[in-house]
């Protein structure tokens, strides 16, 4: 793994460490309605507070677009934070300038600040040097712990890093070791299960995936379109005709690099997007002209699962069916829950990843048995593409 600081190369204790998290949480009628990303900072915060740091967070929320919009700022933030580590923590009605450097100043050891929303600033996206240098300026030592929002070169994930001494947060380092383990340098076999609606979507993730992997498996909508270019009848499932060629190109370049691609060997063909739809399991050429493919069938299921049982390493993107719906998150959950099993029997290292993987796990009641499960969407994405992440290039030693 590439060597980056981490907080056992810090000597925190009275230092000014700004903290840059990702407090960018769901909100109504401002009340926070999930605190994991709070629960998952905690103990990089406690850790420097413990140590006698002077801790100063730093987050974006929402799209302001460097206006200060009233509804999204941090203030609410701040007694969930202070809940959530069992001490008060100050609010700063900035992130830089006077005000923010007067609270900065004000704190004791061991103590914490939160900080106004970073996007408040147009130069936060445009990772504006005079930004950075006032996010520099409040602190010691630079500390990321936002891997979900290390897929941007903003002023205060990447600018600030390289102006202070900078480490990775014990949530950032636990995401970077555990992305080595899936990808850098895994255990083989490797086995990647890629959903999704569209493969023009993830055209980077399918190319990259292929030349590291030894099992491709691609489910959701977007097999539909492989199976199509095959020239195996669909009815009305949802694909993309345009990309046939593309499909194929895949594959070929695939096998050329000695990853073999799963397809389904069987769909359930329903007739419409609805609960509990009319459907049937039908084989490869039988879905009927007027039904949709919303899920794959228990053949398919068993074919991943033997798979999945030589394997060494798993990455996971993506359900394989409408899982949101029942009965066509069978086979999502089938496949989640052998990998549950896999992966607590230590046969198996399980990594998964973005938006709707992370709900379709927690779906079929795994996410906290799998060896990681990123929340991080876009960065975990781009990390599969195999691009690099600003946020992280400017930790490395």
């Amino acid at each position: 793994m590439p060597a980056f600081r981490t907080l056992d190369d810090l000597d925190a204790r009275g230092k000014r460490v700004l903290l840059r998290a990702d407090l960018n949480l769901p909100v109504k009628d401002g009340r926070i309605t999930d605190m994991t990303r709070i629960t998952r900072l905690v103990p990089t915060v406690k850790e420097l507070l413990e140590k006698g740091a002077r801790v100063i967070i730093c987050s974006h929320f929402d799209r302001p677009k460097g206006q200060r919009v009233p509804e999204m700022s941090l203030k609410p933030m701040q007694a969930a934070l202070g809940e959530a580590l069992g001490q008060p923590v100050a609010f700063a009605d900035d992130c830089v300038g006077p005000e923010a450097e007067a609270a900065a100043a004000a704190l004791k050891d061991g103590e914490a600040l939160l900080l106004e929303n970073t996007r408040f600033h147009k130069g936060e996206e445009k990772n504006d040097p005079a930004l950075a240098q006032g996010l520099a300026k409040l602190a010691d030592a630079f500390v990321s712990d936002a891997f979900s929002a290390a897929h941007r070169a903003h002023a205060s994930t990447e600018g600030v890093a390289r102006l202070i001494p900078a480490y990775a947060g014990r949530l950032m380092q636990q995401e970077l070791e555990a992305l080595d383990k899936a990808l850098g340098t895994p255990q083989r076999p490797v086995v990647a299960i890629v959903g999704g609606a569209k493969v023009s979507t993830k055209l980077d993730l399918l190319g990259n995936l292929s030349g590291k992997v030894d099992v491709l498996v691609i489910g959701g909508a977007m097999a539909n379109t492989f199976l199509a270019a095959q020239g195996h009848a669909v009815g009305k499932s949802l694909q993309e005709a345009e990309m046939h060629d593309t499909a194929r190109q895949i594959m070929a370049e695939a096998q050329g690099k000695g990853c073999t691609i799963m397809l389904p060997l069987d769909l359930v063909a329903a007739d419409g997007f609805a609960a509990h739809s009319p459907h049937e399991v039908v084989g490869l050429d039988a879905v009927p002209a007027g039904r949709m493919a919303l899920d794959v069938g228990p053949a398919t299921v068993a074919a991943v699962v033997e798979a999945l049982r030589t394997a060494k390493t798993l990455v996971w993107n993506g359900p394989f069916g409408a899982f949101e719906i029942a009965p066509f998150d069978a086979a999502t959950v089938a496949v989640a829950q052998e990998v549950a099993r896999l992966t607590e029997a230590g046969s198996l290292t399980s990594v998964g990843g973005g938006g709707d993987t992370v709900s379709a796990l927690r779906h079929a009641g795994v996410a906290e048995r799998m060896s990681y499960v990123s929340t991080a969407g876009g960065a975990f994405l781009e990390w599969l593409e195999g691009k690099a992440l600003p946020g992280v290039e400017a930790l490395r030693v």
